[in-house]
């Protein structure tokens, strides 16, 4: 269950990493080349239909521990269902793609307007 459990906290850092990332590299620019490919590949598997790979391997693992595998994915089980939120339903559908594409629009918009502008970010330590 502890490799399960750590591929949960892995795939919790990817998808806050694809939130935050275009963000977090108005600081540090060169987070662009890790997280425009991790970005993409969030959006094509969710696009597409696909089942997640890390939502697999941890219910693989989980099954191999003997505990029970869970349905609605990694989002509708960690985050949404506590929240009494389904996963599949098109409000929060379009909320999620929502805050997910909002974010690294902004993030990518501020870098693409600091590149322009001749790159007055902050000093980096």
């Amino acid at each position: 269950m502890l490799l399960a459990n750590a591929v949960a906290v892995l795939h919790a850092a990817v998808v806050l990493f694809m939130l935050t990332g275009a963000l977090l590299a108005l600081r540090r620019p060169r987070l662009v080349r890790l997280h425009a490919p991790v970005a993409l590949a969030v959006l094509t598997v969710n696009l597409a239909g696909a089942p997640c790979p890390l939502t697999t391997v941890e219910l693989a693992l989980r099954e191999r521990a003997g505990a029970p595998a869970y349905d609605g994915g990694f989002l509708g089980h960690f985050l949404f269902g506590p929240l009494g939120l389904d996963v599949r339903s098109a409000a929060v559908q379009v909320g999620m793609y929502s805050v997910a594409l909002g974010l690294n629009a902004v993030g990518y918009g501020l870098l693409l307007a600091l590149t322009r502008s001749g790159g007055s970010r902050p000093a980096q330590p």
